[in-house]
């Protein structure tokens, strides 16, 4: 890791209407609108959204560090994420995250050490860290022999 403070920037631009387009240097551009219940059209990334993709990317970059520094070996790890937008002292905001990370661990792997290394993480997290929204993580953690066992 480089040393401390790093600096990021992107770019918006948007007509008066429509669409509006967000750039980084090197990276793709994502077309953003409002989310259908704020009466966009439902097919662009909208804030909403972009949020809970970023607490999500957070957890698993996160978990991919600890995991190393720990010698944890894992097979998978996929998040679902969800978050309430409600009315809070008299603004809209999010009001609840909530992640469910299924990880997939080797056979042999402490079931124990896994959801430590995960708790850590989301803990770490830099962008869950940043937000005043409570972060409510749901884990199911499964042996790779299990996973692949038919019902």
């Amino acid at each position: 890791m480089k040393p401390l403070p790093h600096h990021y920037s992107v770019h918006l631009s948007a007509e008066s209407l429509g669409y509006a387009n967000v750039e980084s240097p090197g990276l793709p551009t994502l077309r953003v609108a409002a989310p259908l219940d704020y009466d966009g059209p439902g097919d662009a990334w909208s804030p909403e959204h972009l949020l809970l993709a970023a607490v999500q990317g957070c957890l698993l970059l996160t978990f991919r560090a600890v995991a190393k520094a720990s010698r944890l070996p894992f097979v998978s790890l996929a998040v679902e994420a969800s978050g309430i937008v409600d009315k809070e002292g008299g603004v809209t905001r999010f009001t609840e995250i909530v992640l469910r990370p299924r990880l997939t661990i080797p056979a042999g792997t402490t079931r124990e050490l896994a959801q430590r290394i995960l708790e850590r993480s989301e803990k770490a997290c830099l962008v869950s860290a940043s937000l005043a929204t409570p972060i409510r993580m749901e884990h199911t953690i499964l042996d790779a022999d299990a996973a692949l066992a038919p019902v």
